[in-house]
This record gives structure tokens, C-alpha cells and sequence, in this order.
């Protein structure tokens, strides 16, 4: 069981950052302003700010590591 939510909690965090992914490259992101309901668009700005936390995390890891060059 714990297996099942460590999975899926790993599988929300790579949508949220491949999200970011696609804002950085593409300028498109989703449109939070047309959620109706202010506490389900507050998780989903969150949600989104931890795609955004990982994406830059990453980018810095893989910048300062031997197997990634910058083209």
C-alpha cells in the first residue's frame, strides 16, 4: 500500500515538473483563473510551485554534473 502511494506520489511530481518543463519552453501554462473554487485553485497554484521547485532543481543538478554539457 505504501508502495502504491510513494508511486503515484512520484508520478504527480513528474506531471508538475514536465508542466513547468513546458511553461519555461513554451510560455503556455494552465489557466488557474478559471477554477470557480478558491481552495482547489490554492492546491493547484501549489501543486504547480512544487513542479517549478523540482524543474529548478534539477536543471541546477544536471548543469553542475559531468554528464550533461550545455549546447
Amino acid at each position: 500500500m505504501i508502495g502504491k502511494v510513494a508511486h503515484y506520489g512520484a508520478d504527480l511530481i513528474l506531471v508538475s515538473a514536465f508542466l513547468a518543463g513546458v511553461r519555461r519552453n513554451t510560455n503556455l501554462t494552465l489557466n488557474t483563473d478559471s477554477i470557480q473554487n478558491d481552495d482547489i485553485r490554492y492546491y493547484t497554484e501549489k501543486y504547480l510551485s512544487v513542479g517549478e521547485s523540482v524543474f529548478d532543481y534539477s536543471s541546477a543538478y544536471f548543469g553542475s554534473s559531468e554528464w550533461f554539457h550545455r549546447k
